[in-house]
C-alpha cells in the first residue's frame, strides 16, 4: 500500500470541496486525462465518476466509484482501470493546529493483474504519482480567485 501526506494551507472544507467536485479530477489526479461524466449526487456513495486515463490512443475509458464519504474528513472511492485492475484510494483529511489540512492518501491495488503482481516497485511507483496528486490538490485547494 502506498501512503502519501501533504500538508495544505487551507481548512479541510475548503479542500475537501475540490474533492466534492468530480469534474475537477483530471486536474490534479496523475494519470486522469479526461472526466467524461459525473454522477449528479458525487461525492455520495454509490456514486460514480467515469474518466480516461492515459495518453491518446492508448488512453482507457472507466469509472470510480464512492464507497463511503464523511465529508470534511475522508472520502474513499473504488477506482477502476480496467483491464489493468482497481484501487482501493482513501482520502484522509484533518485539520492541523495552525488550521491547516493534513491531507493522506492511502492507495492499493484490490483487483485485477497490478493486484497479483504487486510489488515494492509498484509501490513506489504509486507513492510518486500520489506525492504530485497532493501537490496539485494543494495548488487548486489555495488558488486565489482573481476579482
Amino acid at each position: 500500500m502506498a501512503v502519501v501526506q501533504r500538508v495544505i494551507p487551507a481548512p479541510p472544507d475548503q479542500v475537501f470541496a475540490v474533492l466534492a467536485n468530480g469534474w475537477s479530477y483530471s486536474d490534479w489526479v496523475v494519470g486522469t486525462v479526461h472526466i467524461r461524466d459525473v454522477d449528479e449526487h458525487w461525492p455520495q456513495p454509490g456514486a460514480r465518476l467515469r474518466h480516461n486515463a492515459g495518453p491518446w490512443p492508448l488512453s482507457l475509458s472507466d469509472n470510480s466509484t464512492v464507497l463511503s464519504c464523511d465529508p470534511p474528513h475522508e472520502l474513499t472511492l473504488r477506482a477502476g482501470l480496467w483491464p489493468l485492475g482497481e484501487a482501493t484510494v482513501v482520502f484522509r483529511l484533518a485539520v492541523t493546529e495552525a488550521g491547516a489540512t493534513r491531507v493522506t492518501i492511502a492507495e492499493s491495488f484490490t483487483a485485477g493483474p497490478l493486484h497479483w503482481i504487486r510489488t515494492k516497485i509498484d509501490d513506489l511507483v504509486l507513492h510518486h504519482r500520489n506525492r504530485e496528486t497532493l501537490r496539485r490538490l494543494s495548488d487548486i485547494a489555495t488558488r486565489k480567485v482573481a476579482v
